[in-house]
């Protein structure tokens, strides 16, 4: 009974401010529409928002699962020393090196690009999607997919048919952060994107602080994190499931 009684009282510390939040964006319905208006507009930020997402997370599904893999079943001179300059990349801070990142950016002509800070957030995704995979394909027993050579599979098809589904809630374990991180991020986008209509719904909803004489619209701005906030809740409660196992079967192997 106190176990319960002690996750009770955390559930409503943790959803309070959720709680609230929700009721603040909802006591005035013409708050959603000043949001709406606001700037370039909600269409504009969210679609900005959604293609970094989606790029993110493809990008780091792509590269942690074939890393991963070759991290776990490839021996190669510097395997391990490799593993562990990926994993250092948590050790740098973050806001140190996104100056240096867009020089780069602009050496490369991805500057103020919607791609460029995609593969940023790609490169802070890895050390824990590389760490997340290389685990999880350990744990799948060798025989399945020496069975699947055996009868005739490649590499590449015995990666892709049977290794991949067996994978399958650490690739959603690791999707779900890099949505999360990139939706969610505001800094990155507030250095690398220079260009109102490309910004993302974190730097949309903080620029609805900057009002005249130092007003702020609560209320347009509790819309604003309400609208941010609901995706990642949604797509949180459908791979809820995936998401405890890829943690269960992963990412505390090792």
């Amino acid at each position: 009974m106190r176990y319960w009684t002690t996750a009770g009282a955390l559930a409503i510390l943790f959803l309070f401010p959720l709680v609230w939040s929700g009721w603040a964006s909802l006591e005035d319905p013409g708050d959603y529409v000043r949001m709406a208006g606001f700037g370039e507009g909600l269409g504009t930020y969210a679609t900005n928002s959604v293609l970094v997402s989606a790029m993110t997370v493809a990008g780091t599904l792509a590269v942690s699962a074939l890393g991963g893999y070759a991290f776990a079943r490839f021996p190669f001179p510097g395997r391990n020393l490799l593993f562990l300059a990926t994993l250092a990349i948590l050790m740098v801070p973050y806001a140190t090196i996104l100056i240096p990142l867009y020089v780069l950016l602009g050496y490369l002509g991805l500057q103020n690009s919607l791609v460029g800070l995609a593969l940023v957030f790609v490169m802070f995704q890895l050390p824990f999607a590389l760490y997340m995979m290389r685990n999880a394909f350990e744990a799948v027993p060798r025989e399945l997919e020496e069975a699947a050579l055996v009868d005739g599979c490649g590499t590449f098809r015995a990666f892709r048919a049977i290794l991949l589904p067996a994978v399958r809630p650490a690739l959603v374990t690791v999707g779900l952060f890099a949505f999360l991180a990139s939706w969610n991020d505001f800094f990155a986008p507030l250095i690398l994107l220079n260009d109102g209509s490309s910004f993302t719904l974190p730097v949309a909803v903080v620029s609805m602080t900057q009002r005249t004489f130092g007003a702020i619209d609560y209320g347009m701005l509790q819309a604003g994190v309400m609208t941010m906030a609901l995706p990642c809740l949604i797509l949180f409660v459908i791979l809820q499931r995936h998401y405890v196992r890829g943690f269960m079967s992963g990412a505390l192997r090792g």
